[in-house]
């Protein structure tokens, strides 16, 4: 369950050498009541709140299934992850380090390099049950841009995910606002029994994320 969380307005005024953007940008997390509840009960980040929530409506994880984790760091995902499913059952990847987590099996790899595919079915011993992704490019302000940039995240996870996962497995990706683009989710449907589109409270309002949830691979 996601914890409840607390909503106090606390201001921030613009120092002399710090841009504007950067002043609204440190007040959203000074004000985000996740960021604040993630501090206090030592997660890594607020996106943990995303995965629980998505995990508490879906049931991607199960006590003994292998997960893994792309696009990993800091870390926060993993983090539920090996909670919930038991440690030894999750790796993650990620072109950036990330600090160690008790139970998970990390490579800071690119999750597009054969290796990657080759060490996670060596450390999970076999095939994972769920791909579960929280990669983003960084924003430019083109809104078109990074839609597109994001979008081929997206399906470079779901191709990744079509090559390791056993059958009945789950994918879980963030996607922009309005969904996945109609071709990719064409796809996604053809090789899951069921693909939905939800949005965690915990995501901010005003953030263009949502995410892909797609169960029952085919194989």
């Amino acid at each position: 369950m996601v914890a409840t969380v607390n909503r106090i307005k606390v201001r921030v005024k613009t120092a002399k050498y710090r841009k504007k953007s950067s002043t609204q940008w440190l007040q959203r997390q000074l004000n985000d009541p996740f960021v604040k509840k993630a501090h206090e009960m030592g997660y890594r980040s607020r996106a943990t709140f995303k995965i629980m929530e998505i995990d508490d409506k879906f049931h991607i994880f199960k006590k003994g299934k292998k997960v893994v984790d792309i696009g990993s760091a800091p870390g926060g995902w993993s983090d539920v992850a090996v909670k919930r499913v038991g440690k030894g059952n999750v790796v993650a990847i990620d072109i950036l380090d990330m600090k160690p987590i008790d139970g998970v099996h990390f490579k800071q790899i690119d999750f597009n390099k054969d290796e990657a595919k080759e060490f996670l079915i060596d450390a999970l011993n076999g095939k994972a049950d769920a791909v579960i992704s929280d990669i983003a490019p960084n924003t430019t302000g083109n809104a078109t841009l990074d839609h597109l940039q994001i979008m081929a995240l997206v399906e470079q996870g779901f191709y990744f995910a079509v090559d390791v996962l056993r059958e009945g497995g789950a994918f879980v990706a963030k996607v922009r606002q309005g969904g996945t683009e109609v071709g990719l989710l064409q796809e996604m449907k053809k090789r899951f029994t069921t693909v939905k589109h939800f949005k965690p409270e915990s995501s901010r309002k005003e953030s263009a994320e949502t995410y892909v949830v797609a169960q029952g691979f085919k194989g």
